[in-house]
């Protein structure tokens, strides 16, 4: 009897978490499409704000996310972005190539509507190699890219990057 219990509570253990793990699927294929919008990027912490435009196309396949894109500022530079992100039971872990090009590594998890992800810049920025990055689902058309870096002379959080985008 006890033995039966042990494997009961085993199984609805694994069904409970796999159920879990299984709902990131979904929420990956909503982020799904072609986007557009715009917002503001901070070469430093210290820096004025660069408005941004931004065209991105984002395809889920299973737990794999790619989100490819170009954010234009100061009218005339263009670069291109991207972010590549699979999930491994709760845990998301991808890279990030950001307006300078060096791949960044990003880890996190998923917490209602938002991925949010520690950054691991390719070089030191602001003074350390870490920031946080949100990628929300605001509704089913709108998501938001945030990345908050921490200022070196405060210890205080500072928004350096927010791009607000719609689904074509």
């Amino acid at each position: 009897m006890r033995c039966w219990r042990h494997a009961a509570v085993t199984v609805l253990l694994w069904a409970v978490t796999g159920a879990a793990y299984a709902d990131e699927a979904p929420f990956l294929q909503s982020l799904a499409g072609d986007w557009t919008g715009g917002g503001m990027m901070k070469r430093t912490i210290a820096s004025s704000p660069i408005n941004l435009s931004c065209n991105f196309k984002t395809q889920a396949t299973g737990e794999a996310l790619s989100m490819k894109g170009t954010c234009r500022g100061m009218i005339v530079i263009t670069k291109p972005v991207s972010a590549n992100i699979k999930v491994s039971g709760a845990q998301y872990a991808g890279s990030y190539i950001g307006p300078s090009g060096g791949v960044s590594g990003l880890q996190g998890s998923r917490r209602g509507d938002a991925i949010n992800l520690a950054v691991r810049w390719s070089k030191v920025i602001n003074g350390d190699r870490s920031a946080n990055m949100t990628i929300q689902r605001v509704d089913a058309n709108a998501i938001r890219i945030r990345t908050v870096d921490r200022d070196p002379a405060s210890g205080q959080p500072v928004v350096t990057s927010e791009i607000n985008l719609k689904r074509d």
